[in-house]
């Protein structure tokens, strides 16, 4: 029997000027049902961002950020969603928005360590 377990990942995007399009990647939302995870690692580069539209929310877009993450690790920081289970709370992160701060497309792949993973797809991906 394999280590590895199948895991889905999405990017975060911000989208400053939603009427432009033009995006930043901000971070990556990882799940595991095997492992039971669900982890999200984000960074911002405020420099690229306010390249795309000099008036942007920061403190917003910080706050969101925060949000995600804490949706992600559960418990108070969760509010609402703290009694889902990993899975329902992935799904409810990647459902689209027409916000400043939205998920791309779902992608899958394959992995013993989803957290390490994650770390893996931010460096990959976002920084």
């Amino acid at each position: 029997m394999s280590d590895r377990h199948v895991y889905e990942y999405a990017l975060v995007r911000v989208v400053p000027r939603i009427e432009r399009g033009e995006c930043v990647n901000a971070g990556v939302l990882v799940y595991c049902r095997a492992k039971s995870y669900v982890g999200a690692r984000t960074h911002l580069d405020e420099a690229r961002l306010l390249a795309l539209d000099p008036e942007v929310d920061l403190p917003g877009v910080r706050a969101a950020l925060r949000a995600v993450e804490g949706v992600c690790a559960g418990g108070d920081a969760a509010g609402q969603a703290a009694q889902d289970d990993p899975g329902r709370r992935f799904r409810w992160l990647i459902a689209p928005r027409s916000t400043i701060v939205q998920p791309g497309p779902v992608h899958t792949g394959l992995t013993a360590d989803p957290a390490a993973e994650a770390l893996r797809l931010l460096d990959l991906l976002v920084r």
